[in-house]
């Protein structure tokens, strides 16, 4: 446990995010222990020793939840090849390159990852690292957790798995997949060794089989016994396209939700990627059974692949949280940038009211929080994990804009970065900048194991892919 004392004094404007609270202004928070201890004006006197933030010109919100990401393709973004490409083109040019992955390419990965999130106020993040090269030495995910642990941050990931290559029927060259028996051994082995389950733990694993067009039916109902058996989560990719509904329509003569109901992966402890293709009736079947949805506007805008139907979800009482998705399919890994898309998006169609901005902050907080099923995360109120984003105010992007000040980082200050970002009681980043991290030599060194293997695949392949 932390024995850290903090005080964040002198909130401009507070965001408790707790049902029914009003924004607070000119408030301290107090943390003890990794949690916040207590919410109020005039908290002091400090105790020596304690760390002092001045929160005078600041807006705080809870940290920011992020409830999908791939942080390995973080150094496969920009790539010219698949700029223009749908979803199921862009996976089979950048297999080529996810070929070579090494546990270096995936350490630097996670950490650019991870900063970037940091930077943009994300204080939990979860993780779908699916793709394990054949060839690839050591237990990726294993290093993927201790980047994390290295860079401060609270991580969820998930236990990804494909096993359906090409020679089956699937999407993936063969030799990034892995057998059913590998995969439910090792998916067994990290939920001993790292599952935390614990209120204020800062690693805990779910289990997550790719997609319905790289894993087999038996793999997907052996994952799900595997989870519900160990108490840990769900959660995969589904109805993201047209083309993964036309693959389940042909391959398991259903759609894709219907082929879940089958395979057990439904409920309160399963949650989906992007469901931009649910009707009304499978809407229904989402809410009725507590099954949630990561909603990642920008990599759907950025693959083409749709707009899902977020304010219908959210009226029938689906859980949804907010996701950036991997590095590579939306190119950024900016919560703010992706609170400021759904702020947008979602009022072509439905309504400029169909998405307020206080809807978008819930989803990137309380509703993060209900997705990983995580009570202690997602709001700042007395007993809850001492996570908070915090920035400034007095800049000129927030000019005129103080009428409203809790959303004033939605309407405005495109690409703003966290003045601080505080993780259970410890600051990671601090004046904008990563507290923990060169970002300058992080910056280097990932373009240089990037160049690699962008060049191991244009060797191998013969293909351009800049």
């Amino acid at each position: 446990m932390n024995t850290n004392r903090m005080l964040i004094k002198g909130v401009h404007t507070l965001v408790t995010m707790v049902d029914g609270d009003a924004p607070l202004h000119g408030v301290d928070v107090k943390i003890a222990d990794g949690r916040i201890e207590a919410v109020g004006s005039d908290l002091g006197p400090t105790e020596k020793g304690d760390t002092v933030v001045d929160g005078t010109n600041c807006v705080a919100y809870p940290g920011f939840i992020n409830t999908h990401h791939h942080l390995y393709q973080s150094l496969t973004r920009n790539l010219p090849r698949v700029q223009n490409a749908k979803l199921f083109t862009w996976l089979e040019n950048l297999y080529e390159v996810w070929r070579g992955l090494t546990p270096e390419a995936v350490e630097v990965s996670a950490k650019v990852a991870m900063g970037e999130l940091l930077l943009s106020g994300c204080t939990t993040t979860t993780d779908h690292l699916y793709l394990f090269p054949r060839n690839a030495p050591g237990e990726l995910l294993d290093v993927t957790i201790g980047a994390a642990g290295q860079m401060g941050m609270r991580f969820h990931p998930t236990r990804g798995s494909m096993s359906r290559g090409k020679t089956e029927g699937g999407l993936p060259p063969d030799d990034v997949v892995q057998d059913a028996d590998t995969i439910l051994r090792d998916s067994q082995r990290v939920i001993e060794q790292y599952h935390d389950p614990s209120p204020y733990s800062m690693c805990r694993i779910a289990l997550a089989p790719c997609s319905p067009f790289s894993v087999t039916t038996d793999l997907m109902k052996e994952t799900a016994r595997l989870g519900r058996d160990k108490g840990v989560l769900l959660h995969t990719h589904l109805c993201e396209t047209k083309d993964e509904e036309d693959y389940c329509l042909t391959h398991y003569g259903k759609r894709p939700l219907a082929y879940m109901e089958e395979t057990e992966w439904l409920g309160p402890d399963v949650w989906y990627a992007h469901g931009i293709y649910f009707d009304d009736e499978e809407i229904a079947t989402l809410a009725g059974t507590g099954t949630g949805v990561a909603h990642c506007p920008g990599s759907n805008l950025r693959l083409g692949s749709g707009i899902c139907k977020v304010p219908q979800l959210l009226d029938q009482g689906v859980r949804v949280g907010l996701a950036v998705d991997g590095s590579a399919s939306n190119d950024a890994g900016n919560v703010v940038r992706e609170m400021q898309l759904a702020l947008l998006v979602h009022r072509i169609g439905t309504g400029v009211d169909a998405m307020p901005p206080e809807t978008v902050l819930r989803m990137a907080t309380v509703g993060g929080a209900e997705i990983l099923n995580w009570p202690e995360l997602g709001r700042v109120q007395v007993g809850a994990a001492a996570d908070l984003a915090l920035f400034r105010l007095d800049r000129v992007d927030f000019a005129g804009a103080m009428h409203a000040p809790a959303s004033a980082l939605l309407f405005c200050g495109a690409g703003q970065r966290a003045e601080y970002t505080i993780v259970g009681g410890k600051i990671l980043v601090e004046k904008g900048q990563l507290a923990g991290e060169d970002e300058e030599r992080l910056f280097h060194r990932a373009n240089e194991v990037s160049d690699a293997l962008v060049t191991s695949a244009e060797e191998r392949t013969g293909v351009g892919y800049r």
